[in-house]
C-alpha cells in the first residue's frame, strides 16, 4: 500500500487535521490544558491525572490515534482499548515493550517479563516511546509515545479517544476502483487490494479475502474490523 497524506478527525471539536498538526491541535482543544495555564479548570471529582498517548502502527504509521488514559491505569487497560479498537481477531497473545522490559499477557518470569498488572505511571513519562505487539506470529507491531501528562475526566471505560486518522484511501490494484477487499496471501507482496468485482475472480480465491478496515491489522490472520 502507497504512502499518502494522513489525515484524521479531533473527536473533540470534530476538525480535520493532517496527522503532523493534530498533536498541536489537541494541546489547545483538550479542556484544561493550554502553555499559558490559563485554561486550566478546577478540579471536579471525575478528573485525574493522566497520560496523553499517540500510537500509531510501527510500519503502517498512516494508521494513528491518540488517547488520554489514566495514569494509574494499568498495561492491562491500555491492552484491551487497543485490541478492542484496532487488533482483537483470535484471542492472541499480546506485550508491550518499555526499554529492555517486557509486560505480557503471560509473563515469562524466566525471561525477566512481568505482567500487565502495572500501573502505567510507575514506568511511563512524558516523551518516552515504547512498543506494542500483538499476536506472535503473525504480528502487528504498535508504536505508542507518551505526548503528554495532564488531568482530564476519567469515565467509566477509562480510556478517551482524543483523535483517530481517517481511512486511507486504497484501491483496486486492477480496475483503479476503491478497495473493499485485501487477500491475506498477496499482502505480503504489497498487493492484492480488491474492489468487490475484482474480488470474485481473484485467483487465490474468496476464501482467503478479508475487507479493508481502518487498522494497521488490516489483511492479517482473521481481522475483520474493531470489536
Amino acid at each position: 500500500m502507497p504512502r499518502q497524506m494522513s489525515k484524521g478527525k479531533c473527536s473533540l471539536c470534530g476538525g480535520a487535521f493532517r496527522k503532523a498538526a493534530m498533536t498541536k491541535h489537541l494541546e489547545s482543544c483538550k479542556p484544561g490544558t493550554g502553555t499559558s495555564g490559563t485554561q486550566k479548570r478546577a478540579r471536579s471529582p471525575g478528573t485525574k491525572k493522566t497520560f496523553h498517548i499517540l500510537a500509531e502502527g510501527r510500519h503502517l504509521p498512516e494508521y494513528w490515534m491518540h488517547i488520554e488514559i489514566p495514569v494509574r491505569a494499568e498495561f492491562a487497560v491500555l491492552d484491551h482499548f487497543l485490541r478492542q479498537t484496532w487488533l482483537e481477531c483470535c484471542g492472541h497473545m499480546s506485550a508491550f515493550t518499555v526499554g529492555q522490559k517486557r509486560y505480557s499477557v503471560g509473563p515469562m518470569e524466566e525471561f525477566g517479563e512481568k505482567g500487565m498488572d502495572v500501573a502505567l505511571g510507575e514506568v511511563l513519562r512524558p516523551g518516552m516511546k515504547f512498543y506494542h505487539e500483538y499476536d506472535f506470529g503473525s504480528t502487528t507491531v504498535l508504536a505508542l509515545k507518551v505526548v503528554s501528562e495532564g488531568e482530564g475526566e476519567v469515565g467509566k471505560k477509562l480510556v478517551r479517544l482524543l483523535a483517530r486518522n481517517d481511512p486511507p484511501s486504497i484501491t483496486c490494484g486492477s480496475c483503479g476502483e476503491t478497495a473493499t477487499k485485501v487477500c491475506t496471501q498477496c499482502i505480503y507482496e504489497g498487493e492484492g487490494w480488491l474492489c468487490g468485482r475484482c474480488a470474485r475472480k481473484h485467483r487465490c480465491g474468496e476464501e482467503m479475502l478479508l475487507p479493508v478496515v481502518n487498522s494497521p491489522r488490516v489483511g492479517m490472520c482473521g481481522y475483520t474490523g474493531s470489536g
